[in-house]
């Protein structure tokens, strides 16, 4: 899946969001198994994971082929691709471009243990070389 310029730029809607994380852990699948990979009280009808796979597939995020008489769902829009796009839009539009206050508050929010920090420091000096 290589990235393509021509995928919207807009952040997904949370349920949105819910089905692409299904989709980009299992890496294709059909409406069935995104109604079970959604979170057990997470109660959507099969109809609705129907019409939001259709419209991120109208969108341009996902792609389908056909399978018997349904379709198999599969991303063209690359996890990290995405992660990365949301990180920068949060970053521009809450902390005014600032990354050391995304950092300052993600460190204040939760509670990171020794080998976190660890691992996030490792991620900072390994930057910085």
């Amino acid at each position: 899946m290589g990235k393509s310029k021509k995928l919207p730029q807009k952040l997904l809607t949370d349920t949105e969001l819910e089905m692409m994380r299904v989709l980009w852990m299992r890496t294709e699948g059909t409406v069935h198994d995104v109604l079970e990979g959604l979170p057990t009280e997470r109660k959507l009808a099969y109809t609705s994971v129907s019409t939001i796979l259709r419209i991120l597939e109208q969108k341009g995020v996902l792609d389908s082929r056909k399978d018997g008489r349904g379709h198999i769902y599969f991303p063209k829009l690359d996890k990290k691709e995405y992660e990365l796009r949301s990180l920068g839009h949060l970053m521009r539009n809450v902390f005014g471009g600032e990354p050391a206050h995304l950092v300052s508050r993600l460190l204040e929010l939760k509670g990171l243990d020794e080998a976190e920090l660890k691992t996030i420091r490792s991620l900072l000096e390994s930057k910085g070389k």
